[in-house]
């Protein structure tokens, strides 16, 4: 066994065995902490660490920001995210890098290679949704910490529901993936669904080690919530929220994955696309049929 190999075992092993939720906790108490050296401190060891380009944000001081989860889910500035103007094309919902993408078989979603995982127990056991997205297409995004931490519509829809769904808090990089047996599917999750012209549409956002917290534009702070499965029907009286393609619809405090999901014969991805294409928020992904 190589020194990597070696490496990458007792990263998978030490998750494990922390406390994967207080140590999630703790790291979010610290980055939102308004003390002014500590968040310099943060912030700036992580611009270094990851190259994070400020150039890029609405407010390109690291002074500025009140907290290192200000910083870390930063705006950017107008016009560095271009929305693909194809009226028929999907779109990113995040920066990031393709960890997997293709079609939905026999209920599996393609995790890593060598690896699947249960699209039901992805979508916390909901028999209808699951339905819904059999033989369906999927997209996983992961977000590393040097990106854009909002995550945006692939395409226009209104708010069906939203579920959260308690779980563990393992790493969501390509080292875990290739090696946590069902990692999206045990992680704590938001899952968002919409109703489109296109039928039915799925974002989720999937939280690790470290995140202190999932946000959504519409309920703000979902995640840490009450340790238990939780679910928001968005329908008269209330009056849903509707998005179009390319609008904000969520927020990571620290790296993770948005896995977005469409119905069969629904969309086509583009294809020059596979595992491990860098995307940008807003670049164009593939077409609706």
């Amino acid at each position: 066994m190589t020194k990597t190999e070696i490496k990458q075992k007792l990263f998978i092993l030490l998750q494990y065995v922390v406390p994967q939720h207080a140590v999630s906790r703790i790291a979010g108490l610290l980055t939102d902490s308004p003390i002014p050296w500590l968040k310099s401190v943060l912030i700036n060891k992580a611009i270094k660490t990851f190259n994070v380009n400020m150039a890029e944000a609405a407010e390109p001081d690291p002074e500025k920001y009140v907290t290192f989860n200000a910083f870390f889910t930063r705006a950017l500035a107008d016009g560095v995210r271009p929305i693909d103007a194809d009226e028929n094309s999907v779109v990113s919902p995040a920066d990031g890098q393709i960890s997997e993408m293709g079609c939905i078989k026999q209920g599996q979603l393609l995790q890593a290679k060598g690896k699947s995982f249960s699209l039901n127990q992805l979508l916390g056991g909901d028999s209808e949704l699951t339905e819904a997205f059999t033989d369906g297409s999927f997209m996983t995004v992961y977000l590393s910490p040097k990106d854009y931490h909002r995550v945006h519509m692939p395409w226009g829809g209104t708010l069906k529901s939203m579920t959260y769904v308690p779980g563990a808090l393992f790493s969501v990089n390509q080292t875990t993936a290739e090696q946590v047996d069902g990692l999206f599917a045990r992680n704590e999750r938001v899952i968002c669904s919409f109703d489109t012209d296109k039928g039915p549409m799925v974002v989720i956002l999937v939280g690790a080690m470290i995140v202190g917290s999932i946000e959504t534009v519409w309920a703000g702070q979902v995640s840490p919530p009450k340790r238990q499965l939780t679910t928001v029907n968005y329908r008269q009286p209330q009056e849903p929220p509707a998005f179009d393609k390319g609008d904000e619809m969520g927020r990571f405090k620290m790296g993770s994955t948005a896995i977005i999901l469409f119905a069969k014969d629904a969309v086509e991805w583009d294809s020059e696309l596979s595992a491990s294409s860098e995307l940008n928020m807003g670049q164009k992904v593939g077409r609706v049929n």
